[in-house]
């Protein structure tokens, strides 16, 4: 039986291992309320921070854009990333433009808030160019493009990969920056299909037959070509927008007074049925309409062959520019004296001022009046024999002056 003294040693020594334990448990309250309020704190501080930093792992257009806030990221973006795309000698190339905006702020914030947890994370976000992706699949769709170019019944086919040396994706646009060899092929079309200054053999009337004997004529401003510029337009679009055919005829040009593209598509050398011929050798007009002599003119005093050719009646193939009834011809005498004449009826065919019109003041209408008094280069008509002329011809007949 213990004494009392050692009963008392033992109580004694339990109260101090109570105290101690106390102390423990207030110890580790203490440090677990200061590790809590420290956590708490914690999170507070990075759920601050994750609302207005991206998390550590985010890409965008290449560029890494972790911990920073949309305006840096923006900034950092516009700075580094890539933003241009070529198609450059057959090969996909990228590149950052200094003069282009690559992102907006606000396409930033659209991504910050897709990526935006409620504490940062390591989790990877990358986010790609939806257009320059696009882009490139475009271009790489031009550079295995193929159009089949249609003119005058001839089909040439067009292959971007052989015609395009350059295309640009730059600042949301498409742009075609090397073309010279698409440029060289439609010129060399052109030079093949075109009417306008080429020679040919040409059946003119004699009589009343309206074939009588063939001679060589030479279009002047008769005629058409490839409008280049245009048909290049037309052409790369036709690349751009996956379109395989593209026709020529709606892109071509005429010369002289009108841009019209005389005779594209017509038959008898592009002539048609519709046409005037004059015979500088035999002082003759014929007007043909379809196809035959409605008017036949045996008189006709056209420009003064001797003393220069400044009065000639200029040879080859034009057109009726326009018509005016009555009209004023205007010009200057050998002398150097201006001259205005009053005529009925007005064609002309050259932009030098010839044309077909009425003559109230000529006497001499001989075969041989031409020579040395004929007109400035005009074809001088009958008063009594213009309507004929007059009602038979129309804007934009064919003149072949021979």
């Amino acid at each position: 039986m213990q004494s009392r003294k050692e009963l008392r040693k033992h109580n004694n020594r339990n109260n101090l291992y109570l105290i101690i334990a106390g102390v423990i448990i207030i110890i580790a309250i203490i440090c677990g309320v200061f590790i809590h309020n420290r956590q708490v704190a914690s999170e507070q501080k990075e759920r601050a921070f994750a609302t207005t930093h991206f998390n550590p792992n985010v890409t965008i257009y290449g560029v890494k854009v972790g911990n920073l806030t949309v305006k840096k990221a923006t900034d950092k973006i516009n700075q580094k990333a890539v933003n241009t795309i070529f198609l450059r000698n057959k090969k996909i190339v990228s590149e950052r433009d200094e003069n282009v905006q690559t992102i907006d702020s606000q396409t930033v914030q659209n991504y910050f808030e897709k990526q935006h947890t409620d504490l940062p994370n390591n989790q990877k976000y990358t986010y790609n160019s939806a257009t320059l992706t696009q882009a490139k699949k475009n271009l790489q769709k031009i550079q295995k493009a193929a159009v089949t170019y249609k003119i005058a019944g001839n089909n040439y086919t067009l292959k971007a990969d052989d015609l395009i040396g350059e295309v640009t994706y730059k600042d949301s646009k498409y742009k075609f920056t090397d073309v010279k060899n698409l440029t060289a092929k439609l010129n060399e079309i052109d030079k093949e299909v075109q009417t306008l200054n080429k020679s040919y053999k040409f059946s003119v009337p004699v009589g009343n037959k309206v074939n009588g004997k063939t001679v060589t004529v030479k279009n002047e401003s008769y005629g058409w070509g490839v409008h280049v510029k245009k048909a290049q337009v037309a052409v790369e679009k036709a690349f751009m927008n996956g379109k395989t055919t593209v026709d020529g005829s709606k892109y071509i040009y005429g010369d002289g007074y009108s841009t019209y593209a005389h005779g594209y598509g017509k038959n008898n050398h592009g002539i048609g049925e519709n046409y005037v011929v004059v015979s500088i050798s035999n002082q003759e007009l014929w007007v043909v309409r379809k196809g035959r002599v409605v008017v036949h003119l045996n008189d006709v005093v056209t420009g003064t062959l001797e003393g220069g050719k400044g009065n000639q009646t200029p040879k080859g193939v034009w057109y009726i520019m326009y018509k005016e009834s009555p009209s004023v011809l205007r010009g200057y005498n050998d002398d150097g004296s201006k001259y205005a004449s009053k005529v009925q009826y007005w064609m002309p065919f050259t932009l030098s001022g010839c044309g077909l019109h009425d003559a109230s003041w000529r006497n001499d209408w001989s075969k041989t009046a031409y020579l040395q008094g004929g007109s400035h280069g005009c074809v001088n008509i009958r008063p009594a024999e213009i309507k004929s002329v007059w009602d038979n011809v129309l804007t934009n007949d064919a003149v072949i002056v021979y």
